[in-house]
């Protein structure tokens, strides 16, 4: 089975015969068949050529770059092989119609915040369990269940959105009250939300969200490619002459229970801790031992299968392509997307 290949060391990456060949500053060889690799990730200083990148486009392998803090850099995205001009036309025509582009960037925003729904209200559950004071408890609980009702009512406003901007606004409001009850999910004081910083990322918490999404990102582009549809056209992020778009819309629905659970896990679970950080620039980074951490759990979660509807199992990565096939018969009329919203 082929899977994405994350590149930490420095080097020359180079084809040699039909595989990928990582040489190391020392001149160590490592070598992967090309057969096993369905996109490479790079997040370390390496070097690549021209050969290369034709023998990446031959074998349909999309490439993303990171810098040395994590950020996502950007992707080189081979000749489009399952090219469609009615779909790429059905996604225009969707995007021109302001009316038919709203409902889409409603639902995107509708799975979102449900996804964030179902982790607080997990978490709510779960606080009776806790073993804690009963003070602790107590503010835990309420805390969490003034995010579910704040939650619950954003999506009841967000039928009457009328644009596109109105309905961003609305999931940037549920995003920020959702990100304050991590303090009641995130057994360690040192991974509190304070407040969301990006560039740079502020605290430790800002750095793991900022890499997952990155990664995430990353991941649905990959799957766009794989499929008729043009990452160039979005519907809740505006389409871009510089950037993918429809790889941001679809990474909403599942930065919750890909992203916010991993994290969750890592943290509480211990396997990350104020060690794995580093703090340059006057911000907060992951060390490359928390990113190699991060990103092998991360594969795991992607592959997690879990039941999604009666009698269908399939893994994260394949529920992203799902989700895909899902906008496409929309877009061509046959069935009206509906996001993915966890069973849980």
């Amino acid at each position: 089975m082929k899977k994405a290949l994350y590149i930490f060391s420095s080097g020359r990456l180079k084809r040699e015969a039909n595989t990928l060949c990582l040489v190391k500053p020392d001149g160590e060889k490592k070598y992967v068949p090309v057969a096993e690799v369905s996109s490479l990730y790079i997040l370390g200083e390496v070097t690549i050529n021209k050969r290369l990148l034709e023998f990446l486009a031959a074998k349909r392998i999309t490439l993303h770059f990171f810098n040395r803090y994590g950020y996502y850099v950007g992707s080189y995205y081979p000749r489009v092989f399952y090219s469609s001009g009615f779909m790429t036309l059905k996604q225009c025509e969707h995007y021109l119609d302001y009316s038919k582009r709203l409902l889409l960037a409603r639902k995107f925003v509708e799975g979102s915040v449900k996804n964030m729904l179902k982790n607080v209200a997990y978490y709510v559950s779960r606080s009776r369990n806790r073993e804690t004071s009963e003070s602790a408890l107590e503010y835990g609980r309420e805390k969490l269940g003034e995010t579910v009702e704040f939650l619950e009512r954003a999506l009841s406003r967000l039928g009457s959105a009328s644009t596109v901007e109105e309905a961003m606004a609305i999931e940037g409001q549920a995003r920020e009250r959702y990100y304050t009850s991590f303090n009641a999910i995130i057994s360690d004081p040192d991974f509190h939300y304070r407040g969301r910083e990006r560039r740079p990322p502020g605290s430790r918490l800002d750095a793991l969200l900022s890499f997952g999404n990155s990664l995430l990102y990353a991941t649905v582009l990959s799957e766009i490619y794989k499929t008729h549809l043009d990452p160039r056209i979005g519907y809740l992020h505006s389409a871009s002459l510089r950037r993918f778009s429809l790889n941001l819309d679809v990474a909403e629905v599942f930065k919750p229970v890909i992203v916010d659970r991993l994290i969750f896990a890592l943290v509480n679970k211990r396997m990350l801790d104020r060690t794995h950080f580093m703090e340059e620039l006057g911000g907060v980074y992951l060390s490359e031992q928390g990113r190699r951490i991060f990103v092998e759990q991360y594969e795991n979660k992607l592959r997690q299968t879990i039941t999604y509807r009666k009698g269908a199992r399939a893994s994260y990565r394949r529920l992203i392509r799902i989700e895909l096939y899902k906008l496409e018969k929309h877009l061509m009329g046959e069935k009206e997307y509906t996001p993915f919203v966890a069973p849980w």
